[in-house]
């Protein structure tokens, strides 16, 4: 076999920041044997097996407070995904159209697009956080001063950001919004399960979760950490196996759970966050991986990479191009001639490419590390990009 046969031979996978892949062994096992031993609806009869669903899920919540470290009277909602459970935060706020609300450049359209569309309703005002454009990160200074020129109601804003890796200030901003009086939800869609997250001064409200990202369970189970009992209305509505000949839905979290809870990808997660438990090196594994990567390509001619300064708080994914490229032809190659799977592209964060400056590139190329990615795979995809550049 030539070397081009040898490299289609092993497929390296680095878009972990879209979903991480492959999942712990556990995890296919704990699903199937659910499916097969426990596939029956929690908490809408009172036989053993449907008691025994509803007590998967309520240990799976208890869980998920281990990783997200709240308050006692926190509250978890499980939702199908971490932009369902978006639209459930921004839509259950009461909006008046004074109110002042600040979100980072960074963030995914699950959050700037229904904040857009919430907007256009009730027409409150959407400020951007201020960033140094040198730095990619927070300008904590300029963010201070735009909170006492207009003070904020509710800030949203991701831990890491899915296009460049950066670990966002998430307790300075909060700490600094607070003493205005305003509400934080915190997009935690790329560090749930992989960095510490503690929300026990209650400065954050809401912390969103996604279970098929680094939290390593399946697509289908994602939600919400209400921390401090932030008032939300909820615009879902159907049964919930409790208070039926009651038209009205019944308060506590499951006012957000309406219909048939989904047991197999719920012990899925279970599984997945149990494996990170056992797995106490994750985080340190990624970090080496990811300053490993950064510090081969770095030096590079002819490749650009979208970092933030402070290396300290960068984990887990490198966002780059290639002089030359646009990002899409980079991932089209590294796929077909080398067996790579990149993202490319946007990776639907619309408001930071202005500061990227990728206009020309359409976008950058994403290479994502999971907590299976290899030093050989990190070299595998070193040793492309740098035939590429120096075509």
């Amino acid at each position: 076999m030539d070397k081009a046969g040898e490299r289609m031979n092993v497929r390296r996978y680095f878009d972990n920041a879209a979903t991480t892949y492959p999942k712990p062994e556990d995890v296919y096992q704990a699903m199937d044997e659910t499916a097969r031993l426990l596939g029956v609806n929690a908490g809408r009869g009172g036989y053993e097996n449907a008691r025994q669903a509803s007590r998967l899920i309520e240990a799976t919540k208890q869980q998920v407070l281990q990783f997200v470290e709240a308050q006692t009277e926190a509250k978890v909602v499980f939702t199908a995904s971490a932009t369902l459970a978006m639209n459930l935060v921004i839509g259950g706020i009461e909006w008046k159209d004074s109110d002042v609300v600040y979100i980072s450049p960074f963030e995914h359209n699950a959050v700037a697009r229904t904040l857009h569309a919430y907007q256009k309703k009730w027409g409150f005002s959407i400020l951007e956080l201020p960033i140094s454009e040198e730095r990619l990160q927070i300008d904590l200074d300029k963010t201070e001063y735009a909170f006492v020129k207009n003070p904020p109601a509710y800030i949203f804003m991701s831990h890491v950001s899915n296009v460049t890796g950066y670990i966002l200030e998430i307790e300075e901003v909060s700490r600094m919004a607070r003493s205005h009086g305003a509400k934080i939800v915190v997009d935690a869609s790329q560090s749930c399960g992989l960095l510490p997250i503690d929300v026990r001064n209650g400065d954050i409200d809401i912390v969103v979760f996604a279970g098929h990202k680094t939290m390593y369970g399946p697509f289908g189970v994602a939600g919400f950490v209400n921390n401090t009992g932030m008032a939300l209305h909820s615009f879902l509505y159907g049964g919930t196996g409790t208070d039926s000949l009651n038209l009205d839905m019944p308060d506590g979290e499951e006012r957000w759970e309406p219909g048939s809870p989904n047991v197999v990808a719920i012990s899925g997660l279970r599984a997945g966050l149990s494996y990170l438990q056992e797995h106490e090196q994750v985080e340190r594994q990624e970090r080496e991986l990811t300053q490993y990567l950064v510090s081969r390509l770095e030096n590079v001619p002819h490749i650009r990479l979208y970092l933030p300064s402070d290396r300290n708080r960068h984990i887990s994914m490198v966002a780059f191009n290639i002089e030359g490229y646009k990002s899409d032809e980079v991932g089209m190659i590294l796929d077909q001639d080398y067996g790579i799977e990149v993202r490319t592209g946007y990776h639907c964060a619309p408001l930071i490419h202005k500061y990227l400056k990728d206009k020309d590139s359409l976008g950058v190329v994403r290479a994502s590390i999971g907590c299976f990615t290899t030093k050989e795979d990190v070299d595998a995809l070193i040793d492309a990009v740098k035939e590429l550049a120096e075509e």
